[in-house]
Parts: C-alpha cells; sequence; structure tokens
C-alpha cells in the first residue's frame, strides 16, 4: 500500500461550506451520522435526466482510508495552515480550531471515527448507501461532516 504524502492536508480536503458546519450545528448536540451514496436517477441535476446506469461498483475506500485517514492525520502545523487559508478565504474566523486542537491533544492527531461500509467490489442499486461515518466522540459530533 502507497504510505501517505506528509504535506496532505485532510482539513483542507473539503466543500467551503462544510469548514462552517461546526457553527451551524444546534447546542448540545453530539451525535451526526453520515453517509454516502450514489444518487439514484433524477436527484442528479447536474446530469442529462437519462442516466445510462441504475447500480455501481463501490470499490476503493480500503486505499483512500489507508492513504488518508489511517495514522495521525493532524498537526499543529496542518492546523494552522487550514487556520490561515480558511480566514483568508472567507476573510472571517469560522475554522474550528479549538474542534482539531482537541483532537490534536486527546486523540494525538487520529481522527475518532467509525466507518461502515459495504463490501468493497459489491454491486449495489443506486440510491443505497455505500458506506456511513460517525465520530466515536461525541465533542467531536461535527467531523463526519
Amino acid at each position: 500500500m502507497e504510505h501517505r504524502d506528509a504535506e496532505f492536508n485532510i482539513l483542507l480536503v473539503t466543500d467551503s461550506n462544510k469548514v462552517t458546519y461546526s457553527k451551524q450545528y444546534p447546542p448540545n448536540m453530539s451525535k451526526v451520522y453520515s453517509y454516502f451514496e450514489c444518487r439514484e436517477k433524477g436527484t442528479d441535476y447536474t446530469r442529462s435526466p437519462k442516466v445510462k446506469y441504475d447500480k455501481t461498483v463501490f470499490y476503493g475506500l480500503q486505499y483512500i482510508l489507508q492513504k488518508y485517514l489511517k495514522g495521525k492525520v493532524v498537526t499543529p502545523e496542518k492546523i494552522q495552515r487550514a487556520k490561515d487559508m480558511y480566514r483568508e478565504h472567507f476573510h472571517y474566523d469560522v475554522f474550528n480550531e479549538k474542534g482539531w486542537m482537541y483532537i490534536l491533544e486527546k486523540y494525538n492527531g487520529h481522527l475518532p471515527i467509525e466507518i461502515k461500509a459495504v463490501p468493497e467490489g459489491s454491486v449495489i442499486p443506486r440510491g443505497n448507501v455505500l458506506f456511513t461515518v460517525e465520530s466515536t466522540d461525541p465533542k467531536c459530533y461535527w467531523l463526519p461532516n
């Protein structure tokens, strides 16, 4: 298995809106359960209404987990880089520095998440869950998104 690039920063690999999610959840939130699917026909408005395939082959998750999520993925340098970049991008402090520092200090930079998935190589009808992600720490409820 290929080793993770030490320069890869998981904190920067997201849509802009997701950086602000931790500030949008209601007070006393403690659990977020996220799922990933191959969208059903007609729900992906970026494509033509005619979808050629009604099933998907699920594969590649183990590679991604091993390369990008295994081991210590959060460091002080990566937190600072993300904080600086998001401040420049948003012109406002929206980055959850406190949450990422908590992960660094409590879990030594390992992500407190649990991922469950259908077996790799499975042929799954579109619109079904392929894998789920949830935090194993209530203080990191925001992490799956």
